[in-house]
């Protein structure tokens, strides 16, 4: 599978299941390349491209009769996602859970580009389709612009007045983070057999599917998130082949096939990261949606500097550290932070164009001495921000279904969004209890499995620098490990979908290394692929279990408390 070693130097056999050959690593079984044995070629462009990507560096490298796979894969397992979240998308036909504020700001952002108040007992006029009853005066929110205008987006182009509108931005966007991820999978590994299987496992997940299809925030914060993850993988090989053919053309212009001991001093500069000013607008788009992205724009900044310093070391730069912190590091922080700060900034447009939105004339009324240089209109905005961010700072108001981060992994408490007891002879109850609910818990297999792969990439990284696996541990750690600098904050278990398609990219790392590599024997080739198949089976077919309580399908009440594995989950 090629999962466990630095860089796959070989593309994939057609007829093959898919997963990368085995590699070779620099600074390992060095006498395979040609440039050991003839030290001359060792800097040439090919030379140096073969070290730091190795030969599959797009999907162009793979053979002609998987190509179309490549695009297939993620895209099947991408309209496997869409039935399963379209499908009765509108049931149920009300307001779930936070639904009640996001969905109704994201009217507000159609009407006026700002949220806006709604009277007493506004969700029944909403649910009856007549959203007119929303007021005049400006609504206090804590959470940024940019979901709210995904969901405002599907209320525009299906309406207000039914919840197929509230929820096609989620179920979107959640398809489409299917396909995202099935793509990445098949980059980071080199394995089109792991990518059809982190698609697969993303689609069926209870707790993607959930967020999925509901209005909330999360799984746009998800989505963007992801997406400048792809960026930044996209950018590590583009950065890296750039690095190989200008390190190559100052060697062919050497007598001696070398660069010089000036060029190889610090490297050459890599002129702009198109790739890297991309990933730098999901994250502003991410941060745009939830502040807790600020988390992921750090960790992922370090990453991609990372990923940087190590090329440089590869390809034999003497002073690979202050050259990569020079010429990679700062260059980055200007592709990412700056460019984050204007999409995120911009996001804010209609509160600007507004006149009247929530502290939009704070600063008229408190004038400053110290900060009065400051247009009124940002100097209220950083109000605004300052209040938010004591609001979130302070949040600690008990709840039914709050969720202490170190519980997520294990699924120690789900949140429980919408829960009733049709009575009988209502449509889908014939018995005397019955029971439609949904309940935002993820497949045990999945989730159980993805924490105990966890511990596996903490030990292939730690063991065998697999810088896979680093990028992995690295956005979980983003995503997951600040919340518990908030310990008396309340939380609840779907925040963690943020960080869940990194959480089955560790799921699809662990089953990598059981489906083994192609050196292998043939029978440890098919017991690894059998044990792999029987993983994913038994994934879909408890999916397939848990269906009803995804969905608010009518069961009834036994069949309800059958799939309450936990007291927690209820």
């Amino acid at each position: 599978m090629g999962i466990v070693t630095q860089t796959p130097t070989r593309p994939v056999d057609a007829g093959s299941t898919g997963s990368a050959p085995p590699a070779t690593s620099p600074g390992r079984n060095l006498e395979g390349h040609r440039w050991v044995s003839r030290p001359a070629e060792a800097f040439t462009p090919e030379a140096l491209k073969d070290r730091l990507i190795g030969s599959i560096r797009s999907w162009r490298d793979y053979p002609p009769s998987l190509r179309l796979w490549f695009w297939l894969i993620p895209a099947i397992t991408a309209a496997l996602g869409g039935v399963l979240r379209f499908v009765r998308l509108d049931s149920p036909r009300s307001l779930v859970f936070d639904e009640t504020y996001y969905v109704k700001d994201g009217y507000s952002f159609l009407v006026s580009g700002y949220e806006r108040a709604w009277p007493d007992k506004a969700n029944d006029a909403f649910i009856a389709g007549n959203p007119e009853v929303l007021l005049p005066g400006p609504e206090y929110v804590v959470h940024p612009p940019v979901g709210k205008w995904m969901i405002a987006a599907g209320m525009w182009l299906f309406g207000p007045d039914n919840p197929f509108g509230w929820r096609f931005g989620a179920a979107l966007t959640g398809t489409l983070s299917i396909f995202l991820l099935a793509l990445i999978a098949q980059k980071l590994f080199r394995s089109l057999t792991l990518g059809a299987v982190a698609g697969v496992l993303l689609a069926v997940d209870g707790h993607h599917l959930v967020m999925s299809r509901t209005s909330l925030l999360d799984i746009f914060l998800m989505f963007w998130i992801l997406a400048a993850f792809g960026a930044l993988l996209m950018d590590r090989d583009d950065g890296r082949r750039r690095l190989a053919e200008r390190l190559g053309r100052q060697a062919a212009a050497s007598p001696d096939g070398r660069p010089g001991l000036l060029q190889l001093a610090s490297g050459p500069w890599l002129g702009i990261r198109w790739w890297r000013l991309a990933a730098g607008v999901c994250l502003g788009l991410a941060v745009g949606t939830k502040w807790s992205a600020l988390f992921f724009l750090a960790g992922f900044g370090l990453l991609t500097v990372f990923w940087d310093l190590s090329a440089r070391r590869i390809a034999g730069i003497h002073g690979w550290i202050s050259g990569g912190i020079l010429k990679d590091g700062i260059p980055a922080f200007l592709s990412i932070v700056p460019v984050a700060a204007l999409v995120y900034a911009a996001s804010w447009t209609g509160w600007f164009r507004s006149t009247d939105a929530y502290f939009r004339n704070w600063a008229e009324t408190v004038p400053s001495a110290e900060w009065g240089w400051l247009p009124n209109a940002v100097r209220s905005l950083a109000h605004y921000h300052l209040e938010a961010y004591k609001f979130h700072q302070g949040l600690s108001s008990d709840h039914p279904y709050e969720a202490s981060a170190w519980s997520w992994l294990v699924l120690g408490r789900p949140t429980s969004f919408f829960y009733e007891s049709p009575k009988q002879g209502s449509p889908g109850c014939d018995t005397a209890s019955c029971t439609t609910a949904i309940l935002s818990v993820g497949n045990p297999v999945i989730w159980w499995g993805a924490a105990v792969c966890l511990g596996v990439l903490l030990f292939w990284w730690a063991g065998r620098r697999d810088w896979r696996a680093g990028a992995v541990l690295a956005a979980v750690a983003a995503g997951y490990l600040p919340w518990f600098l908030y310990p008396e904050r309340t939380m609840f278990f779907f925040y963690a979908v943020s960080f869940e398609p990194f959480l089955v990219l560790a799921l699809a790392y662990g089953l990598g290394l059981v489906l083994g590599q192609r050196a292998d024997p043939p029978w440890r080739r098919r017991s690894g692929l059998f044990l792999v198949t029987l993983f994913v089976v038994t994934a879909v077919v408890v999916s397939a279990f848990f269906y009803p309580v995804w969905t608010a399908e009518t069961i009834t009440y036994q069949d309800w408390r059958f799939r309450m594995w936990m007291p927690s989950w209820i």
